[in-house]
């Protein structure tokens, strides 16, 4: 899988050495001498790639680097990669989101597994935002009266309930209801439940 891997280290030498490595590989690399100077790239997410970050660094360490990146709501994996490991930093760093923790010095083979896990999960947390973002933009097109049904159907109610509650008929919440299955792109309740459960909006509502 090509993707661009961002490399933070401030040995030189280890960087043109994993620049070379990665590049045989098929990867494209940029590489970092401090954790600022990639702040200051500000990479994007918008095309498939992930971080190989050591821990002791000049200035920012690896895990505070860690710690901005994901405050500024940046979704590039970070594989830290360090000849200083300790069981408390790799758990610190895993547990906050860090793809993988590689101890120098490390095989091609494993460091390219890392890197692919990596680059996987990132096409898999891409194509969910984008779904999510779908499903945003298809809501957004309801009307008020048809954003009122959708919210009652997916709690559950049924037609009757439904005129009941909203003071109309059956009939108008029938119409309703399929122009809510049409612009939310689905053919089941079940599709719109499930579409309610990842835009987070059943979490407070109740019968």
């Amino acid at each position: 899988m090509p993707g661009l891997v961002h490399v933070v280290d401030d040995d030189a030498s280890f960087r043109t050495a994993i620049e070379r490595r990665l590049k045989l590989a098929g990867y494209d690399v940029a590489t970092y001498a401090s954790a600022q100077d990639l702040l200051d790239a500000a990479p994007g997410d918008d095309q498939p790639g992930c971080i190989l970050l050591d821990v002791r660094i000049p200035g920012l360490s690896g895990p505070e680097l860690q710690s901005r990146l994901v405050a500024s709501g940046s979704t590039l994996p970070i594989i830290f990669l360090t000849g200083h490991a300790d069981t408390a930093t790799t758990v610190r760093t895993i547990k906050a989101g860090a793809e993988d923790f590689l101890t120098k010095p490390v095989s091609s083979e494993l460091l390219l597994d890392a890197i692919e896990r990596a680059l996987v999960r990132q096409d898999a947390m891409r194509s969910q935002r984008s779904r999510l973002e779908a499903f945003r933009a298809h809501l957004a097109r309801l009307t008020q009266r048809e954003r009122q049904v959708f919210d009652l159907i997916v709690r559950g109610k049924i037609n009757k309930q439904i005129a009941y509650e909203l003071g109309t008929t059956e009939r108008t919440v029938k119409a309703h209801r399929h122009q809510v299955m049409e612009k939310m792109q689905v053919h089941s309740l079940a599709e719109l439940v499930s579409i309610a459960e990842r835009l987070g909006m059943l979490d407070t509502k109740g019968d």
